[in-house]
């Protein structure tokens, strides 16, 4: 599915047709880009395991924490998981390039991505992320799930690799993302 464009007003839809698909495929684990939690708290009960995948904190402004504590309370109450930790493609080669200039391998990757569209690019980085903590099955695939900016508009069916073999991950299927991006 191609939406005719970017953005949340996709969210409602890409959640029916990534549990959709999640269920043809018989797979159990959906991860999730949600910062304030509004989209995760759209998949809990339609799957078996939700992962939520936040910014770090400090993204938005030193110490800061986009997700409130309440919110991240009611789902961890209501079996989401939650990885909060530095983003695979934007750790220390963007800290290096905003103190000294330059681009650097990470960077290249995210942008090769982006040319998919940015949700993409967060539906791989998300997936590889949660399997590097521990929140879902190496060697299963996943339904990823994630926006350009707010809301979801792209989701994926995914086999994630460890980021140490990063080049190994497959994205087996898109399922849905804006055509305009």
């Amino acid at each position: 599915m191609y939406w005719s464009q970017k953005g949340p007003v996709n969210t409602d839809e890409t959640i029916a047709l990534a549990v959709k698909r999640a269920r043809e495929l018989s797979i159990d684990h959906i991860v999730v880009a949600s910062c304030s939690g509004a989209t995760a708290k759209k998949l809990i009960g339609k799957v078996p395991h939700v992962v939520c995948v936040t910014h770090h904190v400090g993204f938005t402004a030193p110490g800061e924490d986009e997700m409130p504590p309440g919110v991240r309370e009611e789902l961890t109450a209501r079996g989401v998981r939650l990885l909060t930790t530095t983003h695979l493609m934007g750790g220390l080669d963007r800290g290096v390039r905003n103190k000294f200039g330059g681009v650097y391998p990470a960077e290249i990757i995210a942008q090769t991505l982006r040319m998919l569209g940015q949700g993409l690019k967060v539906c791989v980085e998300i997936a590889v992320m949660a399997l590097d903590a521990g929140l879902i099955p190496a060697g299963k695939e996943v339904v990823a799930v994630a926006g350009t900016g707010t809301g979801a508009d792209t989701a994926a069916v995914i086999l994630p690799a460890h980021a140490n073999r990063f080049f190994d991950t497959k994205v087996k299927e898109i399922i849905c993302k804006p055509r305009e991006f």
